[in-house]
């Protein structure tokens, strides 16, 4: 049995299933230590369903904690930011364009030295140690142990990366050392974004992972304990302390992989609505659409793997205005407080949808009196608003399969343009849990190769094993990896047949090890 975890703003939603059967589901208040939340949600599993904590094989969380860290700029460890390019690349500054609180929440300093590659492999100048050394030196002088290194062309040759990093363990061997080509993709600029994030974040990390570790452990559960990740598969807890970025987006892909098993919709488009926003994106083979551009993730340019997502102000807690407007305005987790069906004074879309006896919450005699006119007007809102949601996702003109989940899915209307088919699965308010819960360990490689004649079979079945064995370092067992996806482009105006290649392969979780 396995045990799937979501901790949300305002609940932490879980499940417990053996194999594809949902044997107990629970929400629970999401608490200020979202810890205490974690293992209440377990314990409340096992009094429902009377299993055992033996029983459980492993156990998987999706996490908010990392990336509201950083909206909030909190408990960020200082960083230096070193990036290896020069004579190239002084033009523009390491964390150009960065927000001010954050650059100063992590103390940052950076730096420019030697080293990078070309698009072909061939250097660009050699890492020369005495700069990094200095570099380190400094840094150490100010209190910092973080360092991100980023060097020019990393995906193709990260050779000036591993030396630098070398370099900065000899002068401090404790140091935390993120290195760009372990994070990010083709894109300088973004990738080292993603890199000084990752490396802002190294101590709340270990603390945080410890913390959910601990939580599952005190709940009686032995078992190894994985993380989601932004591409909708899992990695170890020890992997998410080395890279916590990489869970920043594990809410939406968590729903979106939880209404694709729940619906059997290997190609959909998903919506799961909460409390303030509802999130629209793409299954495809089974997995969340990846954005193909970078991502702006609190003020930073990235580019690390993000789902292509769009988020819009409709929930079940959104202000419902007397012109029939729903949202952005919501009430949140005070909808239980502040909503009319519950004695509150705010019309919100929750109210509406009562009236219209499309669920039942609360007291409903306490919204008898919206009338149906308003109610006809915000939901002809919602229409409109979810459809363009889906309009600005589509690749083509076809219509698609919609999978409604989230508690607020019961506001999701059945005439939505480009709709085929509405799927409404039972168990849809716990999705998210449910696609924690049903995730494979995932690995993949996003590289540039420059490809001679008669070599790409070659470089595909190398690229092909690389990322087999990330998957198998992240926690797969090796026995169950496959590939499921192989992306090649060719890059036609850059020489020696350069080629971008994007591998994804995926496994089951290695039960009974903590890799």
């Amino acid at each position: 049995m396995r045990i799937g975890i979501d901790v949300g703003g305002t609940n932490t939603d879980a499940v417990l299933m053996d194999g594809s059967q949902i044997v107990g589901s629970c929400k629970v208040p999401t608490t200020k230590n979202v810890t205490d939340g974690i293992a209440d949600s377990i314990c409340t599993l096992f009094q429902q369903t009377s299993a055992a904590p033996q029983s459980v094989e492993s156990t998987v969380i999706g996490t908010t904690h990392f990336i509201n860290s950083l909206v909030e700029a909190n408990n960020l460890a200082g960083t230096a930011v070193i990036r290896l390019g020069l004579p190239a690349t002084a033009g523009i500054p390491p964390l150009a364009g960065w927000p001010e609180r954050l650059t100063t929440a992590m103390q940052a300093r950076t730096f420019l030295c030697q080293g990078g590659h070309e698009i072909d492999g061939r250097p660009i100048s050699k890492v020369v140690p005495s700069e990094i050394r200095e570099a380190a030196e400094i840094a150490a002088q100010q209190g910092i142990s973080s360092f991100a290194l980023s060097s020019v062309y990393s995906p193709v040759s990260n050779d000036a990366e591993l030396e630098a990093r070398r370099t900065i363990l000899e002068v401090l061997p404790n140091a935390r050392v993120t290195m760009s080509h372990e994070v990010g993709r083709i894109g300088l600029l973004e990738r080292e974004n993603a890199t000084a994030i990752n490396a802002a974040m190294a101590d709340l990390a270990t603390s945080i992972c410890a913390g959910l570790q601990d939580a599952v452990s005190s709940a009686g559960v032995v078992a190894p304990l994985f993380l989601s990740q932004n591409d909708g598969t899992l990695m170890t807890v020890a992997r998410a302390a080395d890279f916590p970025v990489l869970t920043f987006a594990s809410g939406p892909t968590n729903s979106m992989r939880g209404a694709a098993f729940l619906s059997g919709l290997q190609e959909c488009a998903v919506v799961d609505v909460g409390g303030t926003t509802s999130d629209f994106g793409i299954i495809h083979n089974g997995f969340p659409r990846e954005a193909s551009t970078a991502v702006d993730v609190s003020g930073v340019r990235t580019n690390f793997r993000m789902p292509d997502v769009i988020a819009i102000g409709i929930g079940g807690g959104s202000v419902v205005t007397d012109d029939g407007q729903v949202g952005p305005s919501s009430v949140g987790y005070e909808l239980t407080r502040k909503g009319l069906v519950f004695g509150g004074a705010t019309r919100t879309s929750s109210d509406i949808a009562t009236a219209s006896g499309l669920t039942s919450l609360g007291d409903p005699s306490l919204v008898k009196h919206i009338s149906k006119e308003l109610s006809t007007r915000a939901f002809a809102y919602i229409r409109t608003q979810m459809g363009d949601a889906l309009d600005r996702l589509r690749t083509d003109s076809q219509p698609l399969p919609l999978v409604a989940v989230g508690g607020g899915s019961f506001l999701v209307p059945d005439d939505i343009p480009g709709v085929s088919m509405m799927a409404r699965p039972s168990h849809s308010g716990v999705a998210n849990a449910i696609g924690a819960a049903t995730a494979q360990v995932g690995g993949e490689i996003d590289k540039m190769y420059s490809i001679a004649p008669g070599t790409r079979d070659s470089v595909i079945d190398n690229a092909k094993n690389e990322a087999v064995e990330r998957a198998v370092s992240a926690g797969a067992d090796p026995k169950s990896v496959r590939i499921v996806e192989v992306d090649e482009v060719p890059l036609a105006y850059l020489p020696g047949n350069a080629t971008r290649v994007r591998i994804k392969a995926v496994g089951d979780t290695m039960v009974g090890t903590q890799r």
